[in-house]
């Protein structure tokens, strides 16, 4: 058994780890990241947010060859080459990982592939893939483990058809029927995905509402275009039992009007993910975990253990990797005796289906919630000139503004490329600026981004290209 030394050990290399590596190698710390796969990287990068947007890509680009009939463009039937689809999706994730091998390389970053668990408050057991064992004898650890999938015991019937996103993402087949469990961003995701590349995809939510914790006002243009796409969508409804056969996976479904038993060649539970805090040895250190299995920690990412931090999915909501990042900053930077903490108000929520959802900040639910007096303004994209040209007038822009400052609060998009506009907000928000910020700036035209701008107008006085009588 071979025993290491290091002044800083990161257990974990996804989009929180090896980010705290690497800030901290950058500022002179001797680290050691130790992690369970042979590249960093994560389930972000390995099976989550970077191999599902290529999917989404392709599923975007199949849908508008179909669409372009509508502008006098006709396209040929895509032909489906599953295993070259594969090869794209792993080659981005291997370019990708291999890169990040090298950054922590030329850092100086020693990677140790290895189950990381936890001793005491200054050892890690390490359990390699051959299966020797050794030690790593550290003084400071950032706990960055990330999450899993939740899988329910009474789904969990041993059949390789019923799948979590993971077994999404691997692409094994296009099934002709695939029930997708939960109406979350991962269930929609990949529905689309499997929807385009020629499944009859039905979505089952237990809820009244797709995207639950979104706002409704950004949700209605997705369901409505899901609802084209998709084969079903089942609100209020539950899947009772799920019971394999020679014919499929034979659900039995619960809700108003709903036909049941319905066979299915597969099916997908997406119904949220659970911190990685247990079997990883917390408990042999000071290290505090609440009732929904996240470690507790405060503004720095400091645990109830003095010698241990954690950031990303298992330091707390929200479960996004960008957010993951973030705290790696500031994890390292306490660490550094800098005055860093968490104090981002703007964590901005993006899915990435077509028409995407972005928000950040408050939202008028929650205002409505915390019995907050805000102002709503709504910009219709039927009233944007970019819109028009891309035939996508279905999308909306949002403000949430205080009454008395016009300062923004909130703000919510629907429509393509709504991810890339809401950083914009996010500086907007985080920087306390006034709607008139927004509005005085100019914003290059034809484009989407100018939907920001005339609703910030639309705040204090009226938007350019859309009306609203005074009340």
């Amino acid at each position: 058994m071979s025993t290491l030394t290091t002044d800083l050990v990161v257990l974990g290399g996804g989009p929180g780890g090896y980010p705290a590596a690497f800030h901290a190698a950058d500022h002179g710390m001797d680290v050691t990241l130790v992690n369970e796969e042979a590249t960093p990287g994560g389930v972000c990068l390995h099976r989550g947010c970077i191999p599902s947007k290529a999917l989404l890509h392709v599923a975007k680009l199949i849908n508008e060859t179909r669409e372009a009939e509508q502008w006098g463009l006709t396209f040929a039937k895509p032909k489906l080459d599953l295993d070259k689809l594969r090869d794209f999706k792993n080659s981005v994730i291997g370019g990708l990982t291999g890169g990040i091998g090298q950054l922590a390389k030329a850092r100086g970053v020693k990677l140790v592939q290895a189950r990381g668990s936890f001793l005491d408050s200054n050892t890690l057991e390490l359990k390699h893939a051959d299966g020797s064992t050794g030690t790593l004898k550290f003084n400071k650890a950032i706990v960055a483990t990330g999450s899993s999938p939740a899988m329910p015991g009474f789904f969990n019937i041993g059949d390789e058809r019923v799948m979590d996103s993971t077994g999404a993402l691997a692409l094994a087949d296009v099934p002709k029927k695939l029930l997708v469990v939960g109406g979350g961003y991962i269930g929609l995701e990949m529905g689309s995905v499997y929807a385009a590349l020629g499944s009859e995809v039905t979505v089952v939510e237990m809820l009244s509402g797709l995207l639950p914790g979104a706002d409704r006002d950004l949700v209605r243009p997705l369901q409505k275009r899901l609802a084209e796409h998709f084969q079903a969508i089942h609100l209020n409804t539950k899947v009772a039992k799920l019971t394999a056969s020679k014919k499929g996976i034979v659900a039995d479904l619960e809700g108003e009007g709903v036909e049941s038993p319905q066979t299915f060649d597969r099916v997908l539970i997406s119904i949220g993910r659970r911190p990685n805090s247990r079997g990883c040895g917390l408990e042999n250190t000071k290290v505090q975990i609440d009732e929904k299995g996240f470690v507790v920690i405060d503004k720095n990412q400091r645990t109830a253990d003095p010698n241990l931090l954690a950031i990303g999915d298992v330091a707390g909501e929200p479960m996004l990797a960008h957010k993951a990042t973030r705290e790696a900053k500031v994890a390292v930077e306490t660490l550094l005796g800098e005055p860093a903490e968490f104090d981002n108000v703007a964590i901005p929520a993006v899915v990435f289906t077509d028409p995407e959802l972005a928000w950040c900040g408050i939202t008028e639910n929650e205002a409505k919630a915390e019995r907050r007096e805000v102002n709503v303004v709504r910009f219709p994209w039927a009233a944007s000139g970019r819109a028009q040209t891309l035939s996508r007038t279905e999308g909306l822009t949002k403000l949430i503004t205080e009454p008395k400052t016009e300062r923004v609060l909130g703000v919510g998009i629907v429509g393509p490329g709504a991810g890339e506009m809401i950083a914009e907000a996010v500086i907007a928000v985080e920087m306390g600026l006034v709607a008139r910020d927004l509005a005085d700036s100019i914003h290059a035209h034809p484009t989407l981004s100018e939907t920001l701008m005339e609703a910030a107008e639309a705040v204090f006085g009226q938007a350019t290209h859309s009306y609203r009588p005074k009340k």
